[in-house]
């Protein structure tokens, strides 16, 4: 059977391959199974009730939830019945849930949990047009979402196919509302077809079929998350939602999944651990795991580097690298990391462990792949975000801006058609606000995001995410942005890993007292200062960063300096420290 619509990938799966799994999370400390058919009876029951409490093609239905099954059967049942689903994050503000709950006039809310509930609550005090707020969890006087199933269950499902009949592949699928750096969020209109076309595009592309399992873990809020989950369903793979962040490692080891999603954050904490790891040792375990990782920061993909270093790589691989492996469940084929730039280095050990990544980029108005790397040393090129997806058009303007057209772009912004303007050209190329240049005529190489780019007083442009990417590899590194638009020299903001400053200190005998004064430190402003001098020398003169200064607090989601996908805010972190910016440019000649 063909899949033209989203949720036409359902009755797909029980044709292809019926899983006993389709979809899982843990509960009360068990991991709790739901079949294909139970997923579907599921989603029919939704639909149902929904058409009961009077939902009608085109209606908004809101979703604010952490990943969990229950998500997925109200996307579902929201699709079947030609309604439209507005995801959020569960950590915006009260402020912007009411913003969107507004803008696309929403009319029902499914929330996980007993905060987010409160928090939604509040949001829709003066809002009429939200009809209702509905929980997943057992929440005391609110609706549960069990009573949306309980009024569609005894329903008669002709009624619903009368309604699946009337959704078109070009029906708008789902509202996603970006977080943005500035302003209020922007409604991106995502059609059934941008999805279909985005997850059968990748399908080829995929290590894994029927037989393996996923652990998600980044928000099926995000473009990124949702169109691989669909991804998953339409090859077959166990989809088993992670409890939390925190608890990602040991759910890896209670899954043992074959594949997951990450951002380069999320690597480099998995990276910066097993670092960690690696400096308590002690003798030659502590020599052999510094050996073995000094040959993965050396690894070439596709480069043949002689019968020496691959019967060392090889060994590296049986006797420490293993433990990489296990770390992750033992059975990885393959991680994809996207939503930001991966340092290089991360790329090379990773692959040298046997632990494919494949890198690649899009936008949610792209919904969302444009480029991937593949699973294959010789169609992978690390410091990429790889090929171009088949079916996608990508040129380079003349400014250097990255161009996409194709079945992959969005219909537009909800309610803004100005602004849909401004980025979609009247040749059907989107803009997508990133600069970049192919490789080797077929490799898309991310270099910076065009407003970001600042220019020097000197007219030198500087790229600050490429800079920024470059001066986390120091370990003591966690956070810095790279700032000085219109100045002589460029200067940085750093917020200090504390953890590896206080084994710093410990090592080098320096009485550690409190982050808040240890950033004040000689001992440590040298160290940090020799870091910069060290990383500095892999740019050019005028992009050496002159001056820094350290922040004693992690920039957060929660502080406003980050966006729900850990994205620096630029424009708010400049105006947060623009005493300490100014004072790094008020003596310089």
């Amino acid at each position: 059977m063909e899949v033209t619509r989203v949720f036409d990938l359902l009755p797909y799966q029980l044709h292809q391959f019926p899983k006993k799994d389709a979809v899982a999370n843990k509960v009360a400390g068990k991991w709790v199974e739901y079949s294909t058919e139970e997923f579907i009876h599921k989603a029919n029951c939704i639909s149902l009730g929904l058409i009961k409490l009077g939902i009608k093609k085109d209606d908004k239905v809101a979703i604010v939830s952490f990943n969990r099954p229950e998500w997925n059967f109200v996307d579902y049942g929201i699709q079947q019945v030609g309604a439209v689903s507005v995801p959020m994050y569960p950590t915006i503000t009260e402020e912007d849930y009411k913003y969107i709950f507004t803008d696309a006039k929403v009319k029902l809310v499914f929330v996980s949990n007993q905060d987010l509930y409160n928090k939604v609550k509040g949001a829709v005090q003066n809002l009429p047009e939200v009809e209702k707020i509905y929980t997943f969890d057992e929440v005391s006087g609110a609706l549960n979402w069990t009573e949306v199933v309980k009024l569609g269950e005894n329903e008669n499902i002709e009624v619903l196919d009368t309604f699946k009949n009337a959704v078109s592949p070009e029906d708008i699928l789902t509202l996603i509302y970006t977080s943005g750096t500035t302003g209020n969020p922007k409604g991106v209109m995502l059609t059934h077809h941008n999805l279909v076309f985005n997850f059968k595009a990748c399908m080829p592309l995929m290590p894994v079929n029927q037989e393996h399992k996923a652990l998600s873990f980044l928000p099926l809020c995000h473009v990124y998350e949702r169109m691989l989950n669909y991804l998953y369903t339409y090859c077959g793979v166990s989809i088993y939602y992670a409890e939390s962040l925190e608890t990602i490692s040991d759910n890896l080891k209670e899954v043992h999944p074959h594949i997951f999603v990450s951002v380069p954050r999320l690597l480099e904490k998995v990276y910066d651990k097993i670092y960690a790891k690696g400096q308590d040792l002690k003798g030659i375990t502590k020599f052999l795991f510094f050996w073995a990782l000094d040959l993965g920061l050396k690894y070439e993909l596709g480069k043949e580097q002689g019968w020496w270093y691959n019967v060392q790589l090889k060994l590296a691989n049986k006797i420490i690298f293993n433990k990489w492996r296990e770390a992750l469940g033992g059975n990885v084929r393959a991680i994809v990391s996207g939503g930001a730039a991966m340092q290089p280095r991360l790329g090379k050990v990773f692959w040298a462990a046997n632990i494919p990544v494949m890198q690649g980029y899009g936008l949610t108005e792209t919904s969302p792949v444009i480029s991937v790397n593949r699973c294959d040393p010789f169609n992978n090129k690390i410091e990429t975000v790889g090929l171009i997806l088949e079916g996608v058009e990508v040129k380079i303007a003349e400014d250097g801006e990255i161009l996409t057209r194709g079945p992959h772009i969005m219909k537009g912004y909800y309610n803004k058609p100005e602004l849909t303007a401004e980025v979609i050209d009247p040749h059907g190329w989107f803009h997508t606000g990133d600069i970049g240049e192919m490789i080797e005529g077929k490799y898309l190489k991310i270099t910076d995001r065009k407003k970001e780019m600042f220019k020097t007083s000197g007219g030198k442009y500087i790229s600050p995410q490429q800079m920024e990417n470059k001066f986390k590899e120091s370990v003591v590194i966690e956070q810095i942005i790279v700032v000085g638009d219109g100045e002589k020299f460029p200067s940085a903001l750093i917020v200090p890993n504390f953890v590896e400053l206080k084994k710093y200190c410990e090592f080098k005998n320096i009485v550690y007292s409190s982050d808040q004064e240890m950033i004040k430190d000689k001992n440590v402003l040298d160290k940090f200062q020799r870091e910069m001098d060290e990383l500095n020398e892999y740019f050019a003169q005028y992009e050496r960063v002159k001056k820094f200064v350290l922040i004693d607090k992690p920039w957060t989601i929660e502080g406003g300096e980050l966006t729900a996908k850990l994205s620096l805010k630029r424009k708010v972190i400049v105006n947060k420290y623009k005493d300490v910016i100014e004072s790094f440019y008020q003596h310089s000649l």
